[in-house]
């Protein structure tokens, strides 16, 4: 209980902010759902492997710099994105290498690493985060394994070391189903999260932008850091999902570049400066219906999660997804924990059919019309399954999407471009400021169940290619 009153207590002090700018959102959708992490940490959370998944980076060619069998510290590479070699992904613990998991055509998949019992650290290069240049610091995280947690937009994917954006911008909530808490997860990191910023601070001629919820108390973490412009935001989700807050902010034109990068990610950077060691262990929200007991637990990025699934979930058939239930990654029940996640979710797998399931009211269905009844009780937590209801139909313009898609943006038009690879009309329809978690919720709605992420991820990797 001391860790929820001394949380608390650092909430309560605040300091009250003249906003560089507060926006209102009214188009979005929040899913209340059942599982919400308590703020307190359960037990610490051990794994016998680790392993980094190259499909975390969208884009990414690996080439791989280890073998099996090899010893590596926590911090060496594992392997390096062929585009540019300077970019190494690195081990987040010490051990061997046992195995490089492969897909078709020899897909890298997963590199695991059976790790020792008492982790081991790559000597990392000092750095003054005050006086540091430019070049100094593309140099430091180069070189140390940080620069993948700073991604670019456009195209969502890890930023280039070369671009010079005109901004960075952080998103300080997480407004996503069950998302953690993210003032918990900062807790007695500001410091970290200080130095973090000191450096992102030397990579743009911009601002480096934090934006917050309207609707809460700014934290004594993002209170008192240096360096940052604090903006406000007020809505339901997408509300916290970084794209929207550059939308409205400082919308991206053709040529421009914005890169982004999760609050953690920022105080993990700031720990590379202050430990001077490669320590990417996260405060990770376990959360869903089907979590005995919703907490919150530090874990190390890639750990394999088999011992805390077997620890955490007692119902039968479920699904596990690394990250939260609109755009996380399915996993199996030996799966690993995503690069960039910091959530885990756990919701019943489904697949039953129901008998005359669109005739009956629906009173424990969660639907986002009035069809059902759920409208009547807006506060109600569902316990929601993988079911599809229903197949793909013609993708045919519903107007559903418009409304839970706060962009001056044409979704479906945007998507249709996509699907016939037209560049002119996808430029001009605003592909450069979405990647495919900002139509997260036009897939929930989607009555056609279309798989519109999947589609945008598609779009954006074409003309990634066609513009290089």
């Amino acid at each position: 209980m001391s860790q929820i009153t001394n949380f608390a207590a650092d909430l309560i002090v605040y300091r009250q902010f003249n906003m560089s700018q507060t926006i209102k959102i009214r188009k979005g959708l929040d899913i209340n759902l059942k599982g919400k992490a308590e703020q307190v940490y359960g037990d610490a959370h051990t794994a016998d492997s680790y392993a980094l998944k190259p499909t975390d980076f969208p884009g990414l060619l690996p080439k791989l710099a280890v073998k099996e069998g090899q010893e590596v510290l926590a911090g060496d590479v594992l392997f390096h994105d062929k585009a540019d070699m300077r970019v190494g992904y690195s081990s987040p613990v010490s051990g061997q290498v046992t195995e490089v998991r492969r897909g078709e055509k020899r897909k890298i998949l997963e590199v695991v690493v059976l790790a020792d019992k008492e982790l081991r650290y790559k000597k990392i290069s000092k750095i003054d985060d005050a006086s540091a240049s430019r070049e100094d610091v593309v140099s430091f995280l180069l070189e140390n394994g940080a620069w993948p947690f700073i991604k670019m937009r456009p195209y969502g994917t890890v930023a280039k070391p070369d671009d010079k954006p005109k901004a960075i911008f952080i998103s300080g909530f997480d407004s996503a189903p069950l998302g953690p808490d993210l003032d918990f997860v900062l807790h007695g990191q500001e410091e970290a999260f200080q130095k973090g910023v000191n450096l992102l601070s030397k990579l743009t001629d911009g601002k480096v932008n934090l934006t917050v919820d309207g609707k809460s108390a700014v934290s004594k973490v993002y209170s008192d850091c240096k360096g940052l412009t604090l903006h406000s935001i007020s809505g339901p989700h997408p509300a916290g999902n970084v794209g929207v807050q550059i939308h409205h902010i400082s919308p991206i034109n053709s040529g421009e570049v914005v890169w982004t990068i999760s609050p953690e990610d920022v105080a993990i950077i700031g720990k590379l400066v202050s430990e001077e060691k490669y320590n990417v262990q996260r405060n990770v929200a376990v959360t869903g219906s089907e979590v005995d007991k919703p907490k919150y637990f530090k874990i190390i990025q890639g750990a394999n999660l088999s011992n805390l699934f077997k620890s955490v979930v007692s119902s039968e058939n479920p699904r596990y997804i690394s990250g939260n239930v609109l755009t996380g990654t399915r996993i199996q029940e030996d799966g690993f924990l995503g690069f960039y996640h910091n959530q885990i979710t756990v919701i019943p797998e489904g697949g039953k059919e129901e008998f005359l399931g669109w005739v009956l009211p629906g009173f424990g269905k969660f639907s986002v019309s009035k069809t059902f009844s759920a409208w009547l009780n807006p506060s109600k937590e569902y316990v929601l399954d993988a079911n599809l209801h229903g197949e793909e139909r013609a993708f045919v313009v519903t107007g559903e999407y418009e409304k839970v898609f706060p962009f001056d943006i044409y979704p479906v038009q945007l998507l249709k471009s996509i699907l016939v690879k037209d560049i002119e009309k996808m430029e001009q329809l605003g592909i450069y400021e979405v990647v495919e978690e900002d139509f997260a919720l036009c897939e929930v709605i989607c009555t056609s169940k279309h798989e519109v992420q999947k589609m945008v991820r598609t779009g954006l990797d074409f003309l990634q290619a066609e513009m290089s």
